[in-house]
């Protein structure tokens, strides 16, 4: 039947089309913005008030560093101003098989992304002029054997008030509190505003045709629970928004995310700003008033580090969302759930999604059977149907209305072979994700010559083994198609998925391969029950 084939042949071709799409979906490449020297410039880039538009302004290094150490993070900090400049985290290897660790923040020549912080206003000690020059007790300091929290404080007196910057790092935790205590002892009120920002470089995404990636501004306010903003977005127009309640205002790359999470007693805003090759995205608190001989307490956290869902969602809600699964997330979403449960009991990245795979295609056996069973009918049907066709000739109308009797009458749905099929794409593409984000499989080993599922088999082995079964699926499947041009487009498929899952992240093949054998298998035990009703025919 001609729109039986067609069908099938759509859809197999929507599949590819979709992963295509999928593989594509990243920002437009953006302009490397100009880097600095850790020796030269960094931008101050002080708000001078809740207006996002005020010019910026740049400010030396001071080069009074500290350096704060904790189990899984290693920040450099300025004394003049109190900017992280490099967050170094300390459990991931910067390449694979790499001895130096993986650094998020950095002052860099050719990449500035940096972590700032301070208190403007009247009685502010961030000015456009220049920043506060904190004093320290010591330059390096580490989180002891048995210590759950370091904190390590920064001081300046002003006017006869004592401003003190801390920060604060606790065990096996990548969110810093960074807590201002203004103690106002002068004679007069004293009013100040904090804000918190990030700044870097206006770099493109550093995705990949097989690995698309998303590198720019990411934000939670009041009307949006997790928006991206790019850098092509900051520089087209200032983001300006308000949050009433719970916000934040991040930048984020592949597996790993910065962000200022404001604690507020008001409306706080948040803004975008772009000034001199770099893009900013924070949070400005509302302005807070300090009586004469009173204190008062400012504080907010940043999380630096990899994109862990659990602990992001309990440092503020909907950062666990910078894990982004696209629209298929409430596919995706539980699929890592189930994927993370597995591997707490097998201790293997590889073997969890081995398992996973048994467990998905067991739930959507019944889709594959009703599948490969309606496949089988067709074919039983195709002598009728081209009997049919000579007796009727170009009668479409008629032609249609006696199919559709014999289909009734043989209990056949000619949608049944393609509604599974397409039933079963989403899955794929969801789990696409799933592995693609997921943090914990970057760098995990499986076995043999597979050390990372996150990157491609370097010998091509489970690319070349997905595609012979993809090849052994399609000589068993029954095929109602006799066109010879659609049965060449047919059996190139397989060489076709081959080449593209030649970039494709191990983890991701190693799905797909396990995936193929289990429907072998399964296709084996449908027609063995077919053959034995008298439905399938392989010739």
């Amino acid at each position: 039947m001609d729109s039986q084939r067609n069908i099938l042949l759509i859809a197999l071709m929507f599949v590819s089309f979709m992963l295509y799409l999928n593989w594509t979906e990243a920002t437009n490449p953006q302009p490397q913005g100009q880097g600095v020297t850790q020796q030269a410039q960094h931008s101050g880039d002080v708000p001078a008030s809740s207006d996002a538009s005020q010019p910026l302004t740049q400010d030396a290094v001071s080069n009074k560093l500290i350096t704060i150490k904790s189990d899984v993070l290693t920040l450099t900090v300025d004394t003049q101003g109190g900017d992280i400049l490099r967050a170094e985290l300390n459990n991931y290897d910067a390449e694979f098989d790499s001895v130096d660790k993986f650094v998020m923040l950095k002052n860099q020549p050719d990449h500035v992304f940096v972590a700032q912080s301070g208190l403007i206003g009247p009685d502010g000690i961030d000015t456009l002029d220049g920043r506060a020059q904190f004093s320290a007790n010591g330059t390096d300091f580490v989180m002891a054997d048995g210590q759950d929290e370091l904190r390590v404080p920064l001081t300046l007196v002003k006017d006869g008030i004592t401003f003190t910057k801390t920060f604060v790092l606790k065990r096996d935790n990548y969110a810093v509190d960074v807590d201002y205590t203004v103690d106002n002892q002068s004679d007069k009120a004293a009013t100040v505003q904090m804000y918190a920002q990030l700044k870097q470089n206006l770099l493109d995404d550093g995705g990949s045709l097989t690995m698309p990636t998303y590198r720019g501004g990411v934000y939670s306010a009041d009307d949006a629970k997790y928006e991206k903003y790019s850098f092509d977005d900051m520089k087209d127009r200032n983001l300006n928004l308000t949050i009433a309640n719970q916000g934040w205002a991040g930048m984020m790359q592949h597996y790993f995310v910065a962000a200022w999470i404001p604690h507020s007693e008001g409306e706080a805003n948040l803004y975008t700003r772009t000034s001199n090759g770099q893009g900013f995205i924070g949070v400005r608190y509302p302005t807070t008033t300090v009586a004469a001989g009173s204190t008062a307490q400012l504080d907010a956290t940043l999380w630096v580090g990899p994109k862990l869902q659990d602990k992001m969602a309990e440092v503020a809600p909907n950062l666990n969302l910078t894990v982004d699964y696209g629209w298929l997330w409430f596919i995706a979403s539980p699929l890592h759930w189930l994927l993370s449960t597995i591997h707490g009991f097998v201790g293997n990245w590889g073997v969890a999604i081995i398992i996973l795979t048994f467990i998905v295609r067991g739930v959507m056996y019944p889709l594959t059977k009703a599948q490969y069973t309606s496949m089988a009918k067709m074919r039983m049907l195709q002598p009728k149907l081209a009997e049919m066709r000579e007796r009727i000739g170009d009668d479409r109308q008629r032609m249609s209305q006696e199919m559709m009797e014999l289909y009734k009458k043989e209990k056949v749905n000619p949608l049944g072979g393609c509604l599974p099929l397409l039933l079963q794409m989403p899955i794929f593409i969801a789990l696409y994700w799933a592995l693609m984000e997921s943090v914990e499989l970057r760098h995990a080993p499986f076995m043999l010559w597979i050390q990372d599922l996150s990157a491609p088999d370097p010998y091509y082995v489970l690319p070349l083994l997905m595609g012979a079964s993809m090849f052994l699926i399609q000589k068993m499947s029954p095929s109602t198609i006799t066109d010879p041009m659609q049965q060449k487009i047919m059996n190139f498929m397989p060489v076709m998925f081959t080449v593209f899952f030649l970039w494709f992240p191990a983890g991701l093949v190693l799905y797909w391969l396990v995936s193929n054998i289990v429907t072998l298998i399964q296709q084996t035990m449908i027609y063995r029950a077919l053959e034995k009703k008298g439905l399938h025919s392989r010739t």
